[in-house]
């Protein structure tokens, strides 16, 4: 069974034409109402449902959730600032009035999809904005104000047994601020395949950034060069997630969702089909049988709403895609040697760390 996690009150994130702004969520959302398979659904009981989406509504992360990531100091400068009337964090992340109970609530959402999950949810996909992952401990980075698989991962270390989390996010944009909250974490492996930093936005996120200090070897980053393609991403990822998923062994997983590798995305040089992301959902799917999906980028609003569709559908266990003929597809062949050379790089570097 699957749950989404979504509010209308996302839209009180106002940033008018900004690339991220409340037509992301709209068109996912949308997508869905269309197909049918929504199910308002606000109850305890789980039901089955013949393959519809349970809709739930998040509720507000407490300050002393988002405390467990971030600073008061951010927290009071953050609600203050929105407070005030918003305005430019900085270069590019934008707020209103009403942007901090937004990112509050979305990472409220998170943490509720997490309860999902735990409560006999399959998967739950936290559709919320803003998103999270470049968020920092002290500041809002890249279109992010909190960092929300973050404060769900702390929040259930508390309330819960689990011990160890892996995070995958294939975002086309490194998660920085999650690496760096976890980058001592060594209960805590975090997976980021993204476009090679020297060309796009945050700067960072190489190979050998790989943890500090006892968390080494629980950082891994898989940096594409630009024009690479869904055969790239298939080749090295089937090599590296199932080794370090079955070696790493976590109690709970996290799916960072990005679009913006896509190759139509306005706002990166990756050159990702659409048969990608239902692809790498099945894969996720055969690595563990429950996860908490959170969205972060993707700004072209056809690709949101197509990809998303294609990869809840597969979720839903009713594939839109021939996956037997996209595995078959000679992807090998059209793998770049730039891409077999990180892979290579990436091997040598964690050897001492996983089995490959």
């Amino acid at each position: 069974m699957l749950a989404i996690v979504n509010s209308n009150e996302y839209d009180d994130h106002e940033t008018g034409a900004h690339p991220e702004n409340k037509e992301r969520t709209h068109v996912i959302m949308d997508s869905l109402e269309k197909s049918g398979v929504l199910n308002p659904f606000e109850s305890d009981i789980l039901e089955k449902s013949n393959g519809s989406v349970d809709v739930f509504s998040p509720e507000h992360a407490s300050d002393s959730s988002i405390l467990k990531v971030h600073s008061r100091s951010y927290l009071e400068y953050l609600k203050s600032f929105c407070n005030s009337g918003g305005g430019y964090l900085d270069f590019d992340t934008v707020v209103s009035e009403k942007s901090y109970n937004a990112a509050k609530l979305a990472a409220g959402g998170s943490i509720m999809a997490s309860k999902l999950v735990l409560n006999g949810y399959d998967n739950a996909y936290s559709i919320a904005r803003p998103p999270g992952h470049h968020a920092r401990k002290e500041n809002a980075m890249g279109f992010c104000l909190f960092n929300n698989v973050a404060i769900a991962i702390e929040n259930l270390k508390e309330s819960t047994e689990l011990k160890k989390f892996l995070i995958f996010d294939f975002d086309v944009h490194f998660g920085n601020g999650t690496s760096e909250i976890f980058r001592k974490d060594t209960n805590v492996m975090y997976i980021s395949i993204h476009q090679d930093p020297k060309t796009i936005f945050p700067g960072t996120g190489f190979i050998e950034e790989i943890g500090e200090d006892d968390g080494k070897g629980f950082n891994m980053n898989i940096p594409m060069p630009p024009r690479s393609t869904s055969s790239d991403y298939k080749f090295i990822l089937d090599e590296l997630l199932n080794p370090v998923a079955k070696d790493f062994d976590a109690d709970f997983y996290f799916l960072e969702v990005g679009f913006d590798a896509h190759e139509d995305d306005p706002l990166s040089s990756i050159n990702l089909d659409d048969e990608f992301f239902p692809w790498i959902t099945s894969k996720m799917l055969n690595i563990t049988d429950k996860m908490v999906l959170i969205l972060e980028g993707g700004y072209d609003l056809s690709v949101l709403s197509r990809c998303n569709m294609k990869m809840i559908n597969v979720l839903r266990n009713t594939n839109d895609y021939d996956e037997d003929n996209y595995d078959k597809l000679d992807h090998e062949m059209k793998v770049s040697e730039e891409t077999r050379k990180i892979l290579k790089n990436i091997k040598d570097i964690f050897s001492s760390f996983y089995e490959f």
